[in-house]
């Protein structure tokens, strides 16, 4: 019986945490252009037959206005690499930068603080809303 929940255990699925830093008043737009620009653009890249990661979450800190973080949870090394080429980097890159025009740098590449080691081995989740 699952009980509104599931449990995976035994992933090892790479994880990319970006953090960025902005004017608060942008947050709303960048969360918009990012979502277009990034999320779509590597979930939708030609040639691929399916989203290459599992999933992206994208949190805020009250305490901190301003600061944006992106989660990603990739498939495979193999997905993340092949979405990572320079090539599509750039693309994604030149068409952000023509659409978010306002400036925002890179607190933080937790991933590379690690060496690319973060994963995730396991996730709970609710599977049903009880209400």
């Amino acid at each position: 019986m699952s009980r509104g929940f599931s449990f995976v255990s035994g992933e090892r699925r790479p994880v990319e945490v970006l953090v960025f830093g902005m004017d608060p008043a942008h947050v709303d737009e960048f969360l918009r252009v990012d979502h277009e620009v990034w999320t779509l653009g590597e979930a939708l890249l030609d040639g691929h037959d399916r989203i290459p990661f599992l999933a992206k979450e994208v949190w805020l800190d009250d305490s901190r206005p301003g600061e944006v973080t992106l989660v990603f949870v990739w498939e495979s090394m193999e997905q993340w690499d092949a979405v990572g080429r320079p090539d599509i980097q750039q693309r994604l890159q030149a068409e952000f930068d023509a659409r978010f025009p306002h400036p925002v740098r890179l607190v933080r590449a937790l991933h590379e603080e690690s060496a690319m080691g973060i994963h995730r081995v396991s996730r709970f989740e609710r599977t049903q809303d009880h209400t």
